[in-house]
């Protein structure tokens, strides 16, 4: 079973079994505007749920993305890094930057669904 859940930081988490697929939304795009480079982790590094996993940088500025859960990173787009624009994708066709497996699947409970996430923006404005 698979769903996209969201982060209040702007990532969007495609759940599959016990990895996530991490990208960042359609807000966070926006908001970067024009990308120039992407920092990928290394496979096999851990992070905390809350830690940086990734940096996008873009003519304005530069941002991280947030792991949403504790865990492994067991893939990276490899090419992402050479095509940024693929950063604009769906999560769940290539615009995923990152796959982490999850060690505590009690930190999914934590994010938001669609619905939740677009109140979220909503609050925002």
């Amino acid at each position: 079973m698979s769903a996209l859940k969201y982060t209040k930081d702007h990532e969007c988490i495609l759940v599959r079994d016990d990895v996530v697929w991490i990208g960042i939304t359609k807000y966070a795009q926006d908001a970067l505007g024009d990308l120039v480079f992407l920092d990928l982790p290394e496979i096999g590094k851990k992070v905390a749920k809350g830690g940086d996993v990734a940096v996008v940088e873009s003519v304005k500025t530069a941002a991280e993305v947030y792991s949403p859960v504790s865990g492994e990173v067991v893939e990276v787009n490899q090419a992402m890094a050479g095509e940024l624009d693929l950063i604009r994708q769906p999560v769940n066709d290539n615009g995923w930057i990152v796959k982490v497996k999850v060690s505590d699947k009690a930190a999914l409970e934590e994010l938001m669904d669609e619905t939740a996430y677009n109140e979220y923006l909503e609050g925002l404005s």
